[in-house]
């Protein structure tokens, strides 16, 4: 791959620096920890506060879809992708107000595990299955990927840039914990926002403006509302299949949720989860919006774009100068190792406590760190080992790879929702929406890979070729519909009222200090998501 980014030395010290301080922070964090806690490594100790939490929310959510995904996208078809962007600040504020109490009050480490107390061991061995299948599959493989991508980008081997990524990001996981994981996620959002504000200011100043901009592309690029028909972002998708990925995504993924739990109390998660909010607002700011900047230019003569997905170096190479590219070169790893350090942390965590601890139940609080440490280190090796498999499969396939998430994530989102809304979901009912979920969902997966063997107007045909934002909808509905069926027809699970919606314990929490200020921030929030919705319209 040709370098798109040509480096000077002093952005080579820029890049090396990035490295020396995310060490340095790790490394000083591990030397405060106590190292003897399995609730230090895994938890931070559960005393971190709402700026923490939420830096770490955000950072650790920022990916290679951020870096390559959205500003190719928006250069490709404009502001509609950023929709689950925005739509991300709503999940937020369920997270924080709604399921973290129940998290945080059962003293879980794991969504497995809450499961196991909302329903039975079943359904925890399920989600541990789907979830360390899913980060091993996608997550950490797509993270390796795009980091040497990145790597690439500025002339370095392949091979070189993913070993680079993989290591460096595994030194510091394995022996720092969450707590290094979640304050060298504090460090990176910063190198992040400054690096990607950058981008977008120069590259509106190259251009000649918002004006220009509007000019040089047609009105359909800012409209973030598409008709039905539309192939990627239907408006109906949007509204009503969109929230249900977030919904697992952001609410009942152990890859995320985890942050939360790693706050000193609830009040200071829900803070922790409404600053996320505010700071998911910017994507559209960061990469979209850069990514048809750098369609503009290409239209207007000034810069060549050679493929959409190189949208973001592209603009960087023709608008920063030497230093700033380091800069901004550190700010993409940066992205990339928070995404790949909480992938390494949140599966550890997964296999530590829903695999190991429960067929060892007597461990020591040291053996259960060292436990963690030894899979990090495994899953480490396991992201190298597949760095071929990544380089070839980065087509297609890959993409399918990717899909799997999508389309097993709306039986795990209908069983947490319905689950804590109403108690007359039981065990029975939750893993017949499990399981059958599953099995649609891997067929949906895999009548798509054959889907040019299928004959047009088929029943297969269509199923395949549904929006996925449109399938998900449909899953969601009849696995809730099993659900339903299956645990009116079997007995009434006991004790769990404390595990389930109540307006008596929510209309409580008024009394917590600080209560009206949260409020007053999640409606701020919701104005300003509604602000975003009424430009791009």
């Amino acid at each position: 791959m040709e370098s798109l980014l040509i480096l000077g030395m002093f952005d080579w010290a820029v890049i090396a620096a990035y490295f020396v301080g995310v060490f340095a922070v790790a490394f000083t964090i591990n030397a405060r920890s106590n190292k003897d806690s399995s609730e230090d490594y895994f938890l931070a100790g559960r005393n971190l506060g709402w700026f923490l939490v939420g830096a770490s929310l955000f950072a650790s959510n920022i990916g290679s879809e951020h870096l390559i995904g959205l500003a190719g996208t928006g250069a490709s078809s404009g502001v509609a992708v950023a929709q689950f962007e925005i739509l991300a600040c709503f999940m937020l504020l369920l997270l924080g107000w709604f399921f973290v109490p129940f998290y945080i009050r059962t003293g879980v480490t794991t969504m497995p595990e809450f499961l196991e107390h909302r329903f039975s061991k079943g359904a925890r061995n399920y989600l541990t299955f789907i979830s360390v299948f899913g980060y091993v599959l996608t997550k950490i493989s797509v993270t390796i990927y795009a980091g040497a991508v990145v790597f690439q980008a500025i002339g370095v081997d392949f091979w070189v840039g993913a070993i680079v990524v993989v290591v460096a990001t595994g030194v510091y996981t394995i022996f720092g914990g969450l707590r290094a994981v979640i304050y060298t996620d504090a460090v990176q959002m910063v190198l992040m926002l400054v690096g990607s504000l950058l981008i977008t200011f120069l590259g509106l100043k190259a251009l000649g403006g918002v004006g220009e901009l509007q000019e040089s592309l047609s009105a359909d690029f800012f409209d973030m509302w598409k008709p039905m028909s539309d192939p990627d972002f239907p408006w109906t998708g949007i509204l009503f299949g969109a929230p249900i990925l977030g919904v697992w995504y952001w609410c009942t993924d152990q890859y995320v949720v985890q942050r939360t739990l790693s706050a000193r109390n609830i009040q200071q998660a829900r803070r922790g989860s409404i600053f996320a909010g505010f700071l998911k607002l910017l994507p559209l700011f960061l990469f979209v919006i850069p990514g048809m900047i750098c369609l503009a230019l290409a239209n207007n003569g000034q810069l060549t774009l050679a493929s959409n997905d190189t949208a973001l170096p592209t603009l960087a190479a023709f608008v920063l100068p030497s230093g700033l590219k380091g800069l901004f070169i550190a700010g993409l790893l940066a992205a990339l190792m928070s995404s790949l350090s909480s992938a390494f942390n949140s599966c550890s965590t997964l296999i530590t406590y829903d695999i190991f601890k429960q067929y060892k139940p007597n461990l020591s609080e040291t053996q259960l760190v060292r436990v963690g440490k030894i899979l990090t280190v495994i899953l480490v090796i396991v992201g190298i080992v597949w760095i071929p498999v990544i380089e070839k499969i980065a087509g297609g396939v890959y993409k399918y790879i990717q899909s799997v998430q999508a389309y097993i994530s709306p039986p795990v989102a209908a069983v947490f929702l319905l689950g804590l809304l109403w108690k007359r979901i039981n065990s029975w009912g939750a893993q017949a929406a499990l399981y059958t979920g599953f099995v649609f969902g891997i067929l949906r997966l895999y009548s798509e890979i054959i889907k040019d063997k299928l004959t047009p107007g088929s029943f297969i045909f269509q199923y395949s070729d549904m929006n996925f934002l449109h399938f998900a909808l449909c899953l969601f509905v009849f696995c809730s519909s099993i659900m339903i069926i299956v645990s009116m027809l079997t007995p009434e699970q006991e004790d769990i009222e404390h595990l389930t919606f109540n307006w008596k314990r929510f209309k409580e929490t008024r009394k917590e200090k600080g209560f009206g200020l949260d409020v007053a921030l999640s409606i701020t929030l919701v104005i300003c998501v509604f602000i975003v919705w009424w430009v791009f319209s």
